[in-house]
């Protein structure tokens, strides 16, 4: 399902003007007056470069507790994803929306932010879900959520870059536990 969410946005994003106006209309009624202070905190905490850091952290705790093929399995899926999103980038090209900061540089289509949020989401979820239960989700939940309303509020990224982001994680992620099972 993530796979074709993926190919119907950047099939309309490349081709279908009607599709974009609407993007660009949707992204000006979310955006009001939320740029504030704490999105960008929130953002610069789920950067992606950071994110990687988070990642090696996870991996480093994993290896301590002598689970190597996890940690292994962590650092892959991470670079995996994040090298997707890389390509998809430079394929696409899609500019960012008006007034964006000038601290985001680059292309939008996919966030960058919500891509590596993403698949750090469910990463920490696959490890620890069974462990920590709901309290987890929900927390790993809201996190999801800031970042998304965040890199909006800070008019880095149109909606369908967001949904775009979500559905390349969930898609890389699902693929990168079929290439370790297939591994093993």
């Amino acid at each position: 399902m993530s796979a074709l969410i993926l190919v119907l946005l950047i099939f309309n994003i490349r081709n279908s003007r009607r599709f974009n106006l609407f993007d660009h209309w949707l992204h000006h009624k979310l955006v009001r007056r939320h740029d504030g202070f704490s999105w960008q905190i929130i953002a610069f905490i789920n950067d992606p470069k950071l994110l990687v850091v988070w990642d090696i952290f996870l991996a480093s705790f994993l290896i301590n507790e002598q689970k190597d093929l996890a940690a292994l399995w962590v650092l892959f899926t991470l670079g995996f994803t994040d090298l997707s999103g890389l390509l998809l980038k430079k394929w696409m090209h899609r500019k960012r929306p008006l007034m964006h900061s000038s601290l985001e540089d680059g292309y939008s289509f996919p966030s960058g932010h919500v891509l590596g949020t993403t698949i750090m989401v469910l990463i920490i979820w696959e490890l620890f879900g069974t462990k920590f239960g709901n309290g987890l989700i929900i927390t790993l939940a809201v996190i999801w959520i800031m970042v998304v309303i965040s890199r909006i509020s800070l008019k880095a990224h149109y909606p369908s870059d967001v949904i775009g982001a979500t559905s390349l994680a969930i898609l890389c992620f699902t693929l990168s536990q079929h290439i370790f099972i297939f591994l093993l």
